[in-house]
């Protein structure tokens, strides 16, 4: 069966085959009036016409996509930071192109790699680490990036993050608030700026109280269940005289923590407060529920979406750097402990 043409829905509707390309585009929809582009649009859809996105974004030099770089996968925090993409370049006639890390440099780089080989329009890169300056600085010559959730300071790149240190900050008043004096944290990826953001925050607010915060020896090699289920093992084996308050530097932390205190007979908040980051979906569902700092995902999403779009369609003209505010979220795993002796 053949395609429907321009020029088939332009003699349907009635007008010229100039109108029906500009009342069916995206981007150039409104220089038609309102009656004549949905008289076109209707005689599209009703002989089945498919518009050829990637040819008419082969004429402007673009191939209508946008690359998306997650670090992983198994995250929750990426699905809504993910829908928040989506949902920005739905109707601009963009199609983002998902890849994952896995929080390697080599995934990273073959990842840039494809992205550019297949001439996306820009990318999205959320699994920036340290070790990954250089090669973001040189993929940037060939392709538009934006920074998201993860910051590397002074690389030159536009960046859309959280204030991680006011969340740091912010894990710290609460508990300070509760009357915790004893406190631990276990330190995600230190070559990750969100995680040296909340860690800086949260030791130096419980330092101006006069509070040590202890630490296991390492920090997680990745951000994950496992590996907060092992830092906390290190942290119940260090002493017995154990912290009454623990922050966990994402929610996927805080959960492996949770397990690891169960493994010991331990309760959480009766012999542990704990404070995630984050507010993913299942931490309002654990037992106890998990305190948590909000990092707002889907607007963190739709904010590095819009940031990409505008430079693409208007170049990179100012470095643009936006950071959106944390949220306490109180839950039972802090609010129901009670200071003891």
């Amino acid at each position: 069966m053949s395609k429907v043409t321009l020029r088939e829905v332009a003699a349907h509707a009635g007008v010229h085959i100039s109108t029906v390309s500009r009342a069916l585009d995206p981007e150039r929809g409104a220089l038609v009036n309102d009656q004549t582009r949905n008289r076109v649009r209707a005689a599209a859809d009703e002989l089945g016409y498919q518009r050829n996105a990637v040819a008419s974004g082969l004429r402007r030099g673009r191939t209508q996509t946008l690359g998306v770089v997650v670090p992983d996968l198994g995250n929750p925090f990426y699905a809504p930071f993910m829908r928040g993409v989506e949902n920005h370049l739905e109707g601009r006639g963009l199609m983002a192109l998902m890849a994952e890390t896995q929080d390697d440099h080599g995934r990273l780089s073959r990842v840039l790699d494809h992205l550019i080989s297949r001439q996306a329009d820009a990318v999205i890169v959320a699994s920036a680490r340290s070790g990954d300056e250089r090669l973001l600085r040189k993929a940037q010559e060939q392709i538009p990036l934006v920074l998201a959730v993860r910051h590397l300071p002074g690389a030159g790149i536009p960046a859309v993050t959280h204030d991680d240190e006011r969340g740091g900050r912010l894990a710290a008043e609460h508990l300070i608030s509760h009357g915790h004096r004893r406190v631990a944290q276990l330190h995600g990826p230190r070559d990750v700026s969100s995680f040296r953001g909340r860690g800086r925050g949260f030791v130096d607010r419980m330092r101006e109280s006069g509070i040590t915060v202890r630490e296991p020896d390492d920090a997680a090699g990745r951000p994950r269940l496992e590996e907060g289920r092992r830092l906390m093992k290190q942290l119940l084996a260090e002493s017995d005289d154990l912290p009454t308050a623990l922050f966990a530097h994402n929610d996927l932390m805080a959960f492996g923590a949770l397990q690891a205190m169960g493994e010991r007979g331990l309760s959480c908040p009766l012999d542990m407060a704990i404070v995630g980051y984050n507010d993913t979906p299942m931490t309002a569902f654990t037992d106890p529920p998990i305190t948590t700092i909000r990092l707002p995902g889907y607007e963190l999403g739709r904010m590095a979406a819009d940031t990409a779009v505008s430079v693409v369609e208007n170049g990179p003209d100012e470095l643009k750097v936006l950071s959106l505010p944390p949220e306490l979220v109180p839950r039972d795993s802090t609010l129901r402990w009670t200071r003891r002796g």
